[in-house]
């Protein structure tokens, strides 16, 4: 298979930290909001310049975020930091919208089981509700960034073709979404598979709209993002601590540890104008609130005692 890396290696790259609302909502042990909002303190500490910080989704569907109003409210507001929010449907923006919101998430599929699983409604009945969404957002001249799960594989229905992953993402761009983030919900990527996809996706989406978010079941999420930079993209999701997982993809691990791929660009010399020694110590705040101990060997090698 012929693979383009005629694009290079980017020189600098963004980190979207997803910890407190991909990284958290899994978690089945309610954590209290002050320790959601000092995590969140600690992240914006790092130089981290895109937080996503809860999810304005609602307690029925998921009890761990049901106070995504008092930590959003409370967190201390760096203006150099894009705190964003995870909408799932035109109610939960209207709430946002209630304290002042500038940046969301939305998310979508190509798996019609999954969209059934995740959204409750069809690939095309979502895309309905993300319009609407984007049409509100952008009268308040709100960024949207959208999620694109299960790019790879499915837990329900299999093997994704890459060309029904173009066919949303360039829906989704085409309603108003200023970025597109490919997500490996269960993890079973390959170097391979991201470059099969990048080659179908970018003869048509320029790489600057492009993120990607690996989870890192099979332990391929490093690789994988070696595999993105080949081909130039420049915006990778990931939590700290390695923190994670789906609630409707069982068998999904946590997200690729921040700690891991600060680690991995250093050694690159990509800059990405985050401190690895504060990742870890922010690392280590969540983990020893949840009583539990990081897997990333990059996190135990630099936390503190901060």
């Amino acid at each position: 298979m012929e693979i383009n890396f005629s694009l290079g290696f980017p020189k600098q790259v963004k980190i979207i930290e997803v910890g407190p609302r991909d990284g958290l909502q899994n978690e089945i042990n309610i954590i209290h909001s002050n320790i959601k909002i000092a995590f969140i303190n600690q992240l914006a500490e790092t130089g981290l310049k895109e937080i996503e910080v809860t999810s304005f989704v609602s307690p029925k569907w998921i009890p761990q975020l049901s106070d995504h109003l008092e930590v959003f409210k409370t967190i201390n507001k760096n203006p150099n930091i894009h705190y964003s929010v995870l909408i799932p449907n035109l109610l939960g923006l209207e709430n946002a919208l209630s304290v002042d919101i500038k940046n969301i998430a939305v998310i979508a599929t190509p798996s019609e089981l999954f969209s059934q699983k995740n959204t409750n409604c069809s690939v095309s009945q979502n895309l309905k509700r993300i319009e609407a969404i984007l049409a509100l957002a952008k009268r308040h001249k709100i960024r949207v960034r959208a999620y694109i799960s299960c790019v790879f594989d499915c837990p329900y229905e299999g093997k994704i073709h890459a060309k029904k992953v173009l066919s949303l993402g360039q829906a989704l761009l085409s309603l108003g979404c200023d970025e597109i983030s490919l997500g490996d919900t269960i993890g079973t990527g390959t170097p391979l598979k991201v470059h099969s996809l990048l080659n179908i996706l970018l003869p048509h989406i320029h790489p600057n709209k492009i993120a990607v978010h690996f989870h890192d079941t099979y332990g391929q999420a490093l690789v994988n993002i070696y595999a993105a930079l080949q081909h130039g993209i420049a915006i990778f999701d990931s939590s700290a601590a390695g923190l994670g997982g789906c609630p409707y993809a069982k068998g999904a691990a946590g997200n690729v540890a921040t700690e891991d791929v600060i680690y991995l660009l250093n050694g690159m010399k990509i800059e990405t104008g985050v401190n690895l020694t504060k990742i870890a110590a922010a690392g280590s705040f969540i983990m020893k609130a949840l009583n539990r101990t990081s897997l990333s060997k990059t996190h135990l090698a630099y936390q503190t005692s901060e």
